[in-house]
């Protein structure tokens, strides 16, 4: 008899971490939930998995993640260093990820997050290709 769970059974849903979100950050949950907005609005038939703590959009491939922390929520680009940033808008030095921090769901607008998602796309496609 085996001792471990179905893969399918300890993945967390999409419901149950925005619910935990909600827990700890009205704030948060409110950004989280308007960054999944923008993405359903901006780049169609988007898929949602939730993997590394976060949401990360697929639409034939990765292209981005949603990440909520104490103070901020993060979008997460794995391959946002190849993003030519015209808005300077993208923060990390490592090697490929590049992320937005939002502390309010203003900054979304502010910091042309549709802008860079669309740019995020553009490159993992053409990185996939």
């Amino acid at each position: 008899m085996p001792r471990y769970k179905p893969r399918n059974m300890t993945k967390k849903s999409v419901q149950a971490l925005l619910e935990d979100i909600r827990l700890v950050s009205e704030q948060n949950y409110e950004i989280v939930e308007a960054v999944r907005t923008l993405v359903k609005k901006t780049i169609e038939t988007t898929s949602e998995e939730v993997k590394y703590g976060g949401i990360l959009f697929t639409t034939g491939v990765k292209f981005g993640g949603v990440f909520a922390h104490k103070a901020h929520v993060t979008v997460e680009f794995g391959n946002g260093a190849k993003i030519n940033d015209p808005f300077g808008f993208l923060e990390g030095t490592g090697k490929g990820r590049r992320h937005i921090k939002l502390t309010t769901t203003t900054q979304i607008k502010d910091k042309k997050l549709a802008q860079y998602l669309s740019l995020a796309l553009q490159v993992s496609k053409h990185d996939d290709a």
